[in-house]
């Protein structure tokens, strides 16, 4: 039996819209012969990546809260990953290929989420490196920083849907836009230069364009959970004219947007929703911005933040730059003797303190600055 043309049997029962394995690119060229199809191997690449076990302790919106029921961020990208898996099996769409996106889409995400990563966006642009966003890291790490450097090659994809993933743009409908190699090398080099570029990304299969829209249902209800848990608000404070469609917890939350998704989309080149439940996903955005987002650090806890993230930067890129001399820091221990040749002889010391500690937990920044004081 040919097994891997058995593992691909499923594909003769999906769309017409839907990403074939055959139509898969990989960045770097083939890889050796495999039973396993290409987005089933970029699952795997990805859930034994170094990169992966680190979401283990990073931020989803609460940090430093004693309560082991708070989300972290490896809760979010497999309740993303669900999702995206529900709505992807409803419309014959490619599992293997929405899995791998989903489950890859955060891992460039910094310590103390979205807070920490506006600071270290702020010191990028400081060295004249470009804007740091997260997606873009996920995409980086990846392609080039896991393995010791030498990345994970993947499918472009796979990687087109991780860059294009952000769930923070909610759109009524959502149609994929093709792509060469080029196209989407393109668009990730042009996040670096316009903060603006990231709204103007579109994914490149409508797998992509399925986990987008699960990141947003990934996060809108759990992130209320969480703030209901910790005594944030109650449920009640949630207007009645969303309630009224949504529902307001999470299962209602999640199950009310898939089941639209599903029937506004199925046998559509394109992934929508309804009008009033599009409305409804926006508003409840805004009060969850409103409500949890604007207040779950307060000005003192940002303050001391960025000034963390910007005494750690200083102190290793003087160590780098031999103005400091620290021999047996963990940026070479743990970080730069891991890393090729190639690594370190063309990047510049301040992306090495980037990436070195964008991929930090927060247990772990916290530990490395402590150690500056």
């Amino acid at each position: 039996m040919d097994i891997k043309k058995h593992m691909l049997k499923n594909e003769e029962n999906l769309s017409k819209y839907a990403t074939k394995d055959t139509d898969a690119i990989r960045l770097f060229g083939n890889l050796s012969n495999d039973i396993r199809p290409n987005y089933f191997r970029d699952i795997d690449r990805i859930i034994y990546s170094l990169s992966y076990t680190r979401y283990i302790d990073k931020t989803q919106v609460f940090s430093n809260k004693q309560n082991d029921h708070i989300s972290k961020r490896i809760i979010h990208v497999q309740l993303v990953s669900k999702i995206a898996r529900t709505i992807g099996r409803a419309l014959d769409l490619n599992e293997d290929l929405i899995e791998a996106i989903a489950l890859g889409h955060d891992i460039g995400h910094v310590p103390f989420g979205h807070v920490g990563e506006r600071y270290l966006d702020a010191i990028s642009m400081r060295y004249n490196e470009g804007h740091f966003m997260h997606n873009v890291q996920s995409v980086r790490e990846l392609m080039y920083l896991e393995d010791n450097g030498e990345g994970k090659n993947l499918c472009i994809q796979t990687l087109d849907g991780i860059l294009c993933h952000n769930g923070e743009f909610v759109q009524e409908k959502y149609r994929p836009r093709k792509k060469t190699k080029d196209d989407f090398l393109t668009d990730y080099n042009n996040c670096y230069k316009d903060i603006t570029y990231i709204k103007k990304l579109v994914p490149m299969t409508l797998e992509g364009c399925v986990v987008r829209i699960s990141d947003i249902i990934g996060y809108l209800g759990r992130d209320i959970e969480d703030a209901v848990r910790l005594g944030v608000f109650s449920f009640d404070e949630i207007p009645e004219s969303i309630k009224n469609i949504l529902g307001s917890t999470n299962k209602d939350i999640v199950g009310t947007i898939t089941q639209d998704i599903i029937n506004n989309s199925i046998g559509k080149d394109y992934i929508s929703m309804s009008k009033d439940i599009y409305n409804a996903v926006k508003d409840l955005k805004h009060f969850n911005q409103e409500h949890i987002y604007d207040k779950a650090n307060t000005d003192k806890d940002r303050k001391k933040i960025e000034e963390m993230f910007n005494k750690l930067f200083d102190y290793l890129f003087k160590v780098l730059e031999n103005k400091i001399n620290d021999p047996d820091n963990n940026i070479y221990k743990i970080y730069l003797d891991n890393m090729n040749d190639e690594y370190k002889k063309n990047t510049s010391n301040a992306r090495i303190v980037i990436d070195y500690i964008s991929g930090m937990t927060d247990e772990y920044f916290i530990s490395e600055f402590s150690k500056i004081k």
